[in-house]
């Protein structure tokens, strides 16, 4: 009997307690050790059995998914245990419009994802699971259903966010996404980290916030995966907002492994097995998790018709079709020179592929086929071109490594004062600037070799495409809030771009934390140097707030002012707004 209670309270441990320990401490009334909430039986009275809270997903105009935990004890974890649904029109589940039975099973780690089907179109519906036999409920989900195709709708709110490193601090930016009025959430990747304990992210808080990322090593097996999702849906921000907003998401390389491409990943290599295997098991937890409206497994391309006002256009730039990133390492010459003609032929290679050819031709149907007001793409990188000079990329670079003695920092700032004034110079049509200052200037390389700058033959082809359009992109990944206007090679426009800042991980103040003055002069000079580049915050995390209208869209930077306290406040950045 003493190792059963032992096997039972270990398990209990990974599954709540390791997983969860600030949540149930907040909800459990401070218990100080595992033996206070568990007995010989399994949890006692008041531990919460559907710990992760709940979720939707995937609204469309008749249907929407909802989603749940069940958390098991170590005697239900070879069983089928019943959970019932139900969705209503109002909260008091006076009418039930749909209800029904689904059974959580160690298959799909005891979550529940049901597509719940037949509803009206532009409504509001709530949503709980029970588990009648324990008198187990959720607690109640807010949810919506979109107008039809083609519908009159005057006005829709979107909330766009990325990046949450649960080591990094707590994720506030959910928090105040779910007391926004925004409609719905577009989650552009990099849900959870794969790293292990001590790994990116982590910070001073890291340990006075008990935030250690479980497993404490790197994520490989399906239950490591299994058991970093459980972690981060215990945060109480995050599941707020899932509680009041429907998601729509797509996965970039975090929810696998770090800089990951169709075949292989910058962080992945043979000791840790297949690849591909390695990619499987990460996106079948994606789906246990983060369900998507998708036939095919993998194929997380698909759009979203908001009436007559909006035709969302969710891509998958990371996984499907990506070709293996471009490294800036393999063009240096023996002298320590940049072999600038190489790497120029190496970038403009039209074989390379970023989205790939099927999702291209889907994505020209998806766009072509619309009369929507506008096309928005919610997609994984940077889109707009943002070249910077190399000598102040190598800089970067050189501190981003860890070189932050004295005279790099230095040579950092006057290159920072020396291009900016240059750049200065040069728009004002100063005819006295030299060869050589000149060739400053144009030696120019992309910032980001990971996002749509490594791959610019096909994004010549995607605004093509768009060309015409009223298109407005989103983007994540970085960490930063960028806003791009988006021009193809010839100087033409074709829309705007927004990335938002990231939930929690560290973006350039991660670098330059005690050098602030560097940051904002990275961020001065970037907007200056950058042609397209319209705002740039490196050193707050946020969220984007757009809202459509039929004349106009406006897009406001949302950033909270501490990851180390739930006592944050919302402060507003950069709002942009332009018109049709």
């Amino acid at each position: 009997m003493q190792r059963k209670t032992e096997t039972r309270r270990a398990f209990l441990a990974k599954a709540i307690w390791a997983s969860g320990g600030v949540i149930l401490t907040s909800q459990l009334a401070a218990c100080e050790h595992l033996d206070d909430f568990l007995n010989d039986d399994g949890p006692v009275d008041g531990v919460p059995r559907f710990l992760h809270g709940v979720g939707s997903f995937d609204p469309i105009a008749n249907a929407v998914i909802i989603w749940t935990r069940f958390t098991p004890t170590m005697d239900e974890v070879g069983e089928f245990i019943k959970i019932n649904w139900q969705v209503a029109t109002d909260k008091n589940f006076s009418n039930v419009v749909k209800e029904g039975l689904q059974y959580a099973s160690a298959e799909n780690d005891f979550t529940i994802v049901q597509d719940v089907t037949g509803l009206a179109a532009d409504g509001k519906y709530y949503y709980r699971f029970i588990q009648s036999e324990l008198n187990e409920k959720s607690v109640l989900g807010e949810t919506i259903t979109l107008p039809e195709k083609g519908a009159a709708l005057s006005s829709l709110k979107l909330a766009i966010c990325s990046c949450s490193n649960y080591p990094a601090g707590l994720f506030n930016v959910y928090d105040a996404i779910a007391n926004s009025n925004a409609d719905a959430v577009l989650h552009l990747g990099d849900y959870i980290y794969e790293y292990e304990v001590g790994g990116y992210g982590t910070n001073e808080n890291t340990g006075p916030l008990g935030r250690e990322h479980d497993p404490s090593t790197e994520i490989l097996t399906l239950e490591d995966y299994r058991l970093r999702y459980r972690q981060y849906r215990t945060d109480e921000g995050l599941q707020l907002a899932h509680q009041k907003k429907p998601f729509i998401v797509v996965w970039d390389d975090h929810e696998i492994t770090n800089d990951a491409y169709m075949d292989g990943a910058e962080n992945h290599d043979d000791s840790e097995g297949d690849y591909q295997a390695r990619l499987e098991r990460a996106i079948r937890v994606h789906s246990e998790y983060l369900p998507v409206r998708t036939e095919t497994p993998g194929v997380i391309y698909r759009n979203f018709e908001f009436g007559d006002l909006v035709n969302l256009v969710m891509l998958d730039t990371r996984i499907i079709g990506r070709d293996r990133q471009l490294g800036f390492g393999g063009f240096f010459n023996a002298d320590g020179s940049f072999d600038f003609a190489g790497f120029g032929t190496a970038l403009g290679d039209p074989s390379r592929r970023l989205m790939g050819e099927e999702q291209l031709t889907w994505t020209a149907g998806a766009v072509g086929g619309s009369s929507a007001t506008w096309q928005v793409l919610g997609q994984q990188v940077l889109m707009g071109t943002m070249t910077v000079p190399a000598e102040l990329l190598i800089l970067i670079g050189q501190v981003a490594g860890g070189d932050t003695r004295p005279e790099t920092l230095a040579a950092l700032q006057q290159a920072i004062v020396d291009l900016s004034a240059l750049k200065a110079r040069a728009l004002a049509g100063d005819p006295t600037l030299t060869q050589e200052e000149l060739a400053r200037l144009a030696a120019q390389v992309p910032y980001n070799l990971d996002a749509w700058d490594g791959y610019a033959v096909e994004r010549e082809r995607l605004y093509a495409l768009l060309k015409g359009k009223n298109t407005v992109v989103f983007a994540g990944d970085t960490h930063n809030a960028w806003h791009n206007v988006l021009l193809d090679s010839n100087g033409d426009k074709i829309g705007e771009e927004f990335a938002c800042a990231s939930v929690t991980s560290p973006g350039f103040e991660g670098l330059f934390g005690s050098d602030p003055a560097t940051v904002q002069g990275i961020q001065q000079a970037f907007v200056l140097l950058i042609d397209g580049l319209q705002y740039f915050d490196a050193a707050q995390r946020g969220y984007v707030l757009a809202e459509f209208t039929a004349g106009s869209t406006t897009a406001s930077y949302r950033f909270i002012d501490t990851l180390a306290s739930t006592n944050y406040t919302e402060v507003e950045g950069n709002t942009t707004t332009f018109t049709v």
